[in-house]
């Protein structure tokens, strides 16, 4: 279990290691937008909540 749980977070761990040893924090507020826009369609296409998202798009 703890070696699967490692697999499954290894891309953020790498991700935050590259952002922190090259001092790339710009891409930080790219990626939280991008995750953010990205849940804002999953939500939207198939929830009660969709006539709310829409107006919001």
């Amino acid at each position: 279990m703890n070696k699967q749980k490692q697999r499954r977070f290894y891309l953020l761990r790498d991700l935050w290691a590259f952002m922190k040893e090259n001092k790339k924090w710009w891409l930080l507020p790219l990626i939280i937008m991008l995750v953010l826009t990205g849940l804002l369609i999953i939500l939207g296409q198939s929830t009660p909540i969709s006539p709310f998202i829409y107006p919001l798009i």
